[in-house]
């Protein structure tokens, strides 16, 4: 298994949403909507289908293979 990738945020948590489109997992908010409400995002191994969702520094978000790790700067 590989390591994530890790992304930086600057607040305390961001949307699942939001997280995808940083970390250019999805395109746009679109495909990012389309991601999460098909199932196909995990936040730390859990499947989660609320793009409001709020990710906080050490969570791994991971779609399609994919993986990025939260870190806060």
């Amino acid at each position: 298994m590989t390591h994530p990738d890790e992304i930086t945020i600057r607040d305390e948590t961001i949307r699942l949403g939001q997280l995808l489109k940083l970390a250019n997992l999805a395109e746009d908010g679109l495909q990012a909507k389309e991601f999460i409400e098909n199932g196909l995002v995990k936040v730390d191994g859990e499947i989660d289908t609320r793009r409001g969702r709020q990710v906080r520094p050490g969570s791994v978000v991971s779609v399609n293979g994919q993986s990025v790790k939260v870190s806060r700067s």
